[in-house]
């Protein structure tokens, strides 16, 4: 990246290492990486005397790294703690969200968050389940989820504990007030004719995007690059099955 500085924002200190050696071969002049979520950017740029941006590239939501990881408690699939934090620092973890907070606020979260139509019986369930046994696991709480959801929410194309475990980890790390916070703060931090894309995974994320990008339109801020936004084609589905649910938003500042 001659004559180019790259700043990578991520929340999880893992990731950052990884990033660190595979971009050690630029330099430490060319690339700032800083552990923090993105809806601190304005702070970061200030810390770092950046007053703009040529351009932005969100990637949102957890990395295959995160749900690999059977001890970072994200996936369903793997009996592990409880946890789902991008920040390990962090002191919320869904297990004490699961364990403490009231029916209504769970029954909330899952609805709003994993838009789970079941959301009231798991919430109830939840709470039963919790006076006879702490929900320390995911495999505590994906048996909870089984047993709440009736016969013909089982049987679909989407695990019955994909919805409450994706609201849990948006809760857990604010994800979608972070989000608005940051889409805000980097189109202010745009220089002009910098572009900003933004790739999210599911549609409470993207309506968010797609509603921030309009709403710059119509202040005569942003130019929308694409009507609609890009997916993945068949043969990269086939390569990367989890990028399926991917949809790539990009406008330019004018």
């Amino acid at each position: 990246m001659p004559g180019g500085r790259l700043v990578g924002i991520d929340r999880d200190g893992e990731a950052l290492e990884i990033a660190k050696e595979r971009l050690r071969r630029f330099g430490e002049t060319n690339v700032l990486l800083v552990q923090g979520n993105f809806g601190e950017l304005k702070a970061i740029f200030e810390k770092s005397n950046i007053e703009r941006a040529d351009g932005f590239l969100f990637d949102l939501g957890v990395s295959s790294m995160q749900f690999d990881k059977a001890e970072r408690g994200f996936s369903f699939r793997y009996d592990a703690p409880l946890d789902m934090r991008m920040d390990k620092g962090a002191e919320l973890t869904a297990e004490e969200m699961v364990n403490r907070y009231p029916e209504a606020d769970l029954s909330r979260i899952i609805y709003e968050y994993g838009e789970e139509r079941f959301s009231r019986r798991i919430a109830k369930a939840i709470v039963e389940r919790r006076e006879e046994d702490r929900i320390d696991t995911t495999a505590k709480l994906v048996d909870v989820i089984m047993r709440a959801v009736p016969y013909k929410g089982k049987h679909g194309r989407v695990h019955p504990a994909t919805r409450t475990f994706q609201a849990l980890r948006i809760a857990v790390n604010d994800e979608l007030n972070v989000l608005g916070k940051a889409l805000d703060d980097a189109i202010g931090l745009l220089s002009p004719s910098g572009a900003i894309c933004v790739i999210s995974y599911h549609s409470l994320e993207d309506r968010i995007v797609k509603n921030k990008f309009r709403e710059a339109k119509a202040n005569k801020i942003l130019n929308i690059l694409y009507k609609k936004p890009l997916t993945p084609e068949e043969g990269e589905i086939g390569e990367n099955p989890r990028s399926r649910s991917a949809k790539l938003r990009a406008a330019r500042r004018v």
